[in-house]
């Protein structure tokens, strides 16, 4: 089904706020500010906070945060690590100030960022270095930075539990110590209580990735105080982080990626948790008890901040199905929103877009944050990336009019080539897995018969058609093994230049120049290096793939052995996106079973039957059943059709190469 579009609700908010929001606009100096000790105000200027307190001046602290759990099993509750820089003026005041937050296991093994920056402690363990930029622009403008190292990482007790309650409740327990419903120490292991009284309890999370997960998981809490959240590439539900209705993703489960994050320490005397990891993760892909803990869409109507998502359409690491699961949800019960949808993969917008997106960021806190009205709840719900640097938007997404439209595959004159329409086919196509083979393959010959599947292809559009949100396939398949994985996958047939997303750096080129977004110190550097657009010009582009076990035909969250010569019906759930197919290329569904280095082939070899009566596709189409339509008069351009590289296998950790 698709995601459904809402009228346009991105930013209510109370009375309290709007008040709030009026007593900002008398435009304030730095010295009116400092002498002033109302709670939220800050220095601005045209609907924007300034950059006027030091930044070299400003307080550097490390407290450790009690989470009320005992992960690690050690007779004491765990205390996770919590580094603060927050500017010293306001103190002197007696102000308090808001927070952004980023909390992650990635401070010490992985690094953040495009350079893969971590933490740094000076001779005393006092914090030197704040990865990425949020601490050196944001805090001269008045607000705290929070960088959480997740329990059982980096300084921080306890064990790492990939998504579950001790991840969630790391960042919790921060939210609510800046609230004053949690207590913080100043060591790891003694007695001196401090509070965070120098905080006025508004927090924005974000963070890309995991980071950005553990956002989700706190939001949906429902905690007091989280105002918004800023997830960027990030998961809603960690089984489809490792398997796609029943059919593994990667290689191995969660107890790796623990081990590639947990600190030395934690190591030592977390194998517990990870034997648990291991049992309540099984590779057959059956739901089980940890999926249910680690499963944030059914609490999306426990939300109370706002949610600013960011994703990329080729995210091949964090699929698009996280967001468009996770954003259906919040819709649904009406929660204030906003989205960025690029053409990269798993890549951070201050990668691909800097300049807007400080500039968007900046605007997004000052109002959710600090109460501006600055206008960024008037601004259009959606920006997305149609061509490498070009960009529209939308005032609200999918946008009005966006219906779920039936297309059905039918045979063709050769076999394994069949054409794409709305009318019902019949008879069938058959394909022999290839576990050699990936998506790109099947697309590139996507117009002949090869035996490792079945391609359907639209006639040449007579108008650009826009795809705008999440696609379903049901497919009815008859296996001659018991076991057999499919795939399904949308690709537009026609020339165009796109970001490649194959590359190492999904999209994007590092270029040695800097720019700077803030102030720095001798440690601590606000400039970061310059990026641009990696580009291919390719004949089709693949924007929207789906898989799945054929044995969860009958239950989706229980595999079981198929019956060899019966048929079985089982709906694919494809990646959110949204895709324009220009007028004069054409649309096609390739249907095949394994995709190489995206998904885990089966233990079998199998044939499969496809009964074409009983199998089409669900699309979200702007403009509903009318915006498909086709021309006998239009020539389809004939060429090989070059694509970008296969996928290339991928490691389970969601923060990437460009993390």
């Amino acid at each position: 089904m698709p995601i459904r579009a809402r009228r346009a609700r991105l930013l209510r908010r109370p009375l309290l706020l709007a008040a709030l929001a009026a007593l900002l606009a008398t435009l304030m100096s730095p010295g009116a500010a400092q002498a002033s000790g109302a709670p939220d105000q800050v220095p601005r200027r045209a609907g924007e906070s300034r950059p006027v307190y030091s930044y070299e001046d400003a307080i550097r602290e490390s407290v450790w945060v009690d989470t009320g759990i005992d992960g690690d099993a050690d007779g004491r509750t765990d205390r996770v690590a919590v580094d603060i820089i927050r500017p010293r003026e306001p103190d002197r005041t007696g102000r308090r100030i808001p927070v952004i937050m980023d909390a992650s296991p990635y401070y010490a093994c992985c690094g953040r960022g495009n350079e893969s920056q971590k933490k740094t402690y000076d001779e005393n363990g006092d914090p030197v270095r704040f990865p990425l930029y949020y601490d050196n622009y944001f805090v001269p403008r008045g607000y705290g930075y929070v960088a959480v190292d997740l329990a059982g990482t980096n300084r921080s007790d306890g064990c790492v539990d990939i998504g579950g309650r001790s991840d969630v409740q790391s960042a919790k327990a921060v939210v609510d110590w800046l609230n004053g419903r949690a207590r913080g120490y100043t060591s790891r292991t003694g007695d001196e209580r401090t509070r965070a009284s120098w905080s006025n309890g508004r927090t924005g999370m974000i963070g890309k990735s995991y980071d950005g997960t553990v956002a989700n998981g706190v939001a949906a809490t429902g905690v007091k105080g989280l105002k918004t959240i800023v997830p960027i590439g990030a998961i809603s539900s960690w089984y489809d982080y490792y398997f796609a209705k029943g059919a593994p993703l990667f290689g191995s489960g969660p107890d790796g990626l623990a081990r590639a994050v947990e600190s030395p320490e934690a190591r030592t005397r977390c194998g517990a948790v990870k034997q648990r990891l291991i049992d309540g993760a099984p590779r057959s892909g059956d739901w089980t008890r940890l999926w249910s803990e680690r499963d944030h869409v059914p609490d999306a109507g426990k939300v109370r901040a706002s949610v600013f998502a960011v994703h990329g359409m080729q995210d091949l690491n964090v699929r698009t199905k996280h967001f468009g699961q996770w954003w259906d949800a919040l819709a649904e019960h009406g929660v204030d929103r906003k989205l960025w949808l690029s053409q990269a993969g798993h890549v951070d917008p201050f990668d691909f877009r800097r300049a807007e997106w400080v500039r968007t960021l900046h605007r997004w806190f000052d109002h959710e944050l600090l109460g501006i009205d600055n206008g960024a709840d008037r601004e259009p719900m959606a920006d997305i990336e149609r061509a490498p640097d070009r960009w529209t938007t939308d005032r609200v997404w999918p946008p009005r009019g966006t219906d779920t439209v039936k297309l059905r595959p039918a045979k063709g004159t050769s076999p394994g080539v069949g054409t794409l329409g709305p009318r019902p086919g019949k008879g069938t196509e058959t394909f022999t897995d290839d576990r050699r083979l990936s998506e790109t393959d099947w697309a590139a010959s996507v117009h002949t018969t090869t035996p490792a599947k079945a391609g359907f292809i639209s006639k040449p559009l007579a108008r650009d058609l826009r795809l705008s949100g999440s696609s379903q396939v049901t497919v009815t398949a008859t296996p001659t093994t018991r076991t057999a994985h499919l795939s399904a996958v949308l690709v537009d047939l026609g020339p165009a230049t796109i970001r490649d997303y194959a590359h190492d750096d999904e999209g994007i080129t590092t270029l040695p120049e800097r720019t700077c977004w803030g102030a720095s110190t001798a440690g601590d550097s606000a400039c970061f290096k310059e990026t641009e657009a990696k580009t291919a010009a390719v004949e089709h582009t693949i924007f929207s793939r789906g898989w799945a076990d054929l044995g969860n035909w009958a239950d989706a969250d229980r595999g079981r052995p198929l019956t060899p010569g019966k048929p079985h019906t089982i709906t694919l759930d494809l990646a959110a996106s949204d895709h324009v197919v220009p007028k004069g290329h054409r649309l096609a569904l390739i249907v095949a079973g394994t995709d190489r280095h995206l998904i885990e082939p089966p233990a079998d070899t199998p044939t499969l039957t496809i009964d074409l009566a009983r199998t089409w596709a669900k699309v979200p189409l702007a403009g509903g059943a009318k915006a498909f339509t086709t021309s006998t008069s239009v020539t389809p351009r004939e060429s090989r059709l070059d694509g970008v590289a296969p996928p290339r296998p991928l490691n389970p950790v969601p923060g990437g190469s460009t993390s």
